[in-house]
């Protein structure tokens, strides 16, 4: 399939598929779509959504009807071990990439730099591919920077999973003692004429809408999307024990 607009990965959404992973294309959907179904129409659409849920995610910590977090287990022996592991890889991406002249030639994308954000993601979407088949921690889906005057600050990593696993296969990537995945779920999307209202006071659409189920959606006029990106976590592997690394506040409210 040809390789697709660029979009935000934020979450996990990808912008291109392979003919021979039909399996993977299921977990990789943007916003309703299948991948192999996706066209450029949908692609524009998509990175509305995407622009949207970073704005959902900015300011504060609110999980309500449309976020879905995986569940914190009991500690289990070796977990904090496989976590620092992978904490340890990352720490050494973020070295390879702390300028992001570097990141850039190396194929990673700003998802819109003209729009002031508090943390800037820059996706690699062929590691978001990976992804979807294997983990591998050198090759996040996206790195976190913060402004920095005219360039940017290196402060962290994504990592992405398809929105078909089940928690015990997240846990095998990254134990579910240490790291909490998320998820954005019961999106409706705004009709025509009415997507700012996505954003505005009181909102009835998007990822900080009333509007929670697919009943109230279709009254609305909407288009409901039960999940929207793929699994996603944050990891801050400069910070000082890991539930400074992997917090959960953290990455909701940048």
């Amino acid at each position: 399939m040809k390789h697709l607009p660029a979009l935000f990965c934020l979450l996990g959404a990808l912008c291109f598929a392979r003919q021979n992973s039909t399996q993977d294309m299921k977990g990789m959907n943007m916003p309703g779509h299948d991948m192999s179904k996706v066209s450029a129409h949908d692609s524009a659409e998509d990175s509305d959504a995407g622009m949207h849920a970073m704005h959902s995610m900015e300011g504060r910590m609110d999980m309500g009807p449309h976020m879905k977090m995986t569940a914190l287990r009991p500690a289990q022996p070796g977990d904090a071990e496989k976590a620092q592991k992978v904490a340890d890889v990352a720490r050494a991406v973020m070295e390879k990439y702390k300028d992001y002249q570097v990141a850039l030639n190396a194929g990673f994308k700003i998802f819109h730099p003209e729009v002031p954000q508090k943390q800037y993601h820059f996706t690699n979407y062929e590691y978001a591919f990976e992804a979807a088949g294997q983990f591998n921690p050198e090759h996040p889906t996206s790195l976190l920077y913060e402004k920095n005057g005219d360039g940017y600050r290196l402060v962290g990593v994504m990592y992405t999973a398809p929105k078909r696993f089940t928690e015990e296969d997240l846990n095998q990537r990254i134990p579910l003692s240490i790291a909490q995945w998320h998820e954005h779920v019961n999106f409706c999307k705004a009709p025509e004429g009415h997507r700012g209202e996505m954003l505005g006071a009181n909102p009835k659409f998007g990822l900080r809408g009333s509007i929670a189920t697919k009943e109230e959606c279709d009254a609305a006029g909407g288009e409901f999307h039960p999940i929207i990106f793929n699994w996603m976590v944050h990891l801050y592997p400069l910070e000082k024990d890991a539930a400074h690394m992997w917090s959960v506040e953290r990455q909701h409210a940048d």
